[in-house]
C-alpha cells in the first residue's frame, strides 16, 4: 500500500518498546518495519470487523438454502456439480473433438 504522499506523524511508545526495536531493528530499517507493522494490524483489525459483523448478520442461513440442510444433503449437491457435463448434440458424431473451433 505504497503512496507517494507520505506524512509524518508523531507517536508515543513505552520506553521499553522503543528500546527493543532499536535493538533489533537496524536504523534505516525502523519506518519500513513500523509502517509494515502497522499495515498488518489494521488488516488484522478489518478482517475481524468483518468476522464479527458476520456473527451479528451471517452471510448464510438455512432459510435461503434449504435444500442444503444436513451434511447429507451438502454431498449429494457437490456430487451433483462433480457429475460430467452430458455431450453435447454438436460433438456426438466426433468422439475426439475435431470439430471444435478455438
Amino acid at each position: 500500500m505504497e503512496t507517494k504522499k507520505r506524512k509524518r506523524i508523531n507517536v508515543i511508545f513505552p520506553g521499553a518498546l522503543i528500546d527493543e526495536l532499536k535493538e533489533t531493528i537496524p536504523p534505516r530499517e525502523r519506518n519500513r518495519f513500523i509502517v509494515e507493522a502497522t499495515q498488518k494490524e489494521l488488516r488484522r483489525a478489518r478482517l475481524s470487523k468483518a468476522v464479527a459483523g458476520l456473527r451479528e448478520e451471517p452471510a448464510w442461513t438455512d432459510a435461503h438454502h434449504p435444500g442444503l440442510g444436513s451434511p447429507e444433503d451438502v454431498q449429494a449437491y457437490s456430487g451433483r456439480l462433480r457429475q460430467p457435463w452430458p455431450k453435447s448434440a454438436e460433438n456426438d458424431d466426433d468422439p475426439q473433438g475435431a470439430g471444435r473451433s478455438g
